[in-house]
């Protein structure tokens, strides 16, 4: 719950408790509080009991943590009904990925082989040169629109 105060945070908040409640009072307010949370996880777990027993045995099971949606869907995923898990373990990302990449590369190849060979562009458009008009006509300055 508090895993992200550090020690130093820590000490300021002693501190500043001291400061608050002063020191004669402080134990007393300390056992009013741990006495607050241990009655309110009290019930909290006997309307968890009340709800199981209403929901009768189909749902023996049934963890309230399932309703976290994180929770629920992680469990789903890892339910081995679907198959997921052959799926995900058969597809492998670098490997399609290096499969489309030569297959691009060798249909590249043969293009500019056969363009080679026939002397003629063959209409094949090359992305890697620039346009011949390195000077771009900019449109006309409109002050309206701004």
């Amino acid at each position: 719950m508090f895993n992200d105060i550090g020690p130093l945070e820590l000490v300021t908040l002693i501190v500043l408790a001291v400061l608050v409640f002063g020191p004669d009072k402080l134990p007393k307010l300390i056992q009013d509080v741990t006495r607050t949370i241990r009655k309110i996880r009290e019930f909290s777990e006997s309307a968890k009991e009340d709800i199981r027993q209403e929901l009768g045995p189909e749902f023996k099971d049934f963890e309230f943590e399932d309703l976290n949606p994180k929770t629920f869907i992680r469990k789903q995923l890892d339910n081995d009904e679907l198959g997921l898990k052959e799926i995900r373990n058969g597809f492998d990302l670098k490997k399609e990925m290096a499969e489309v990449t030569d297959a691009v590369h060798s249909r590249e190849s043969e293009s500019s082989s056969s363009s080679s060979s026939s002397g003629s562009s063959g209409g094949s458009i090359d992305m890697t040169k620039k346009p011949e008009n390195p000077r771009e006509e900019r449109p006309p300055y409109d002050a309206d629109a701004t």
